[in-house]
């Protein structure tokens, strides 16, 4: 199961995101990993979890960024927890995509033994009922 943290501009999901990695990295007998759009985070996550800017990479939307997820996982077998900041605008903002984003992420999750929080700059309400049936909603 995955977990969103989910709220609109400006309601303190990046905070949360990363007090979560702060407190993994503590708790976690594995690898944390904190992702992030654009390198801003650097010095509020612990020096103990990996933080990747994806901006270098030139990694945008769904395909793209599913398979950066995948590499990740089977890249390390430790990586225990993965959190990811602003997802929607790594991956765009059609509801119909990250859904289908949220079932492959689900999948991979369950696969490789790896939790994964995403953010997600929009309400409860709308998060497609699909993923309501597969993710934690905090």
């Amino acid at each position: 199961m995955i977990t969103l943290i989910v709220g609109k501009k400006g309601s303190g999901k990046t905070k949360k995101l990363v007090d979560a990695a702060n407190t993994a990295v503590e708790k976690t007998d594995g690898n944390v990993v904190v992702i992030e759009k654009e390198s801003k985070l650097t010095l509020e996550i612990s020096h103990q979890a990996r933080l990747i800017a994806l901006d270098p990479y030139h990694v945008c939307g769904t395909e793209a960024f599913y398979g950066f997820l995948s590499g990740i996982c089977a890249g390390n077998y430790d990586v225990k927890e993965i959190f990811v900041d602003s997802t929607l605008k790594i991956i765009g903002n059609d509801m119909e995509q990250f859904a289908s984003f949220a079932e492959k992420v689900n999948t991979l999750a369950s696969f490789a033994e790896t939790k994964v929080t995403l953010s997600i700059s929009a309400s409860a309400e709308e998060i497609p009922a699909s993923v309501k049936a597969i993710a934690e909603l905090v």
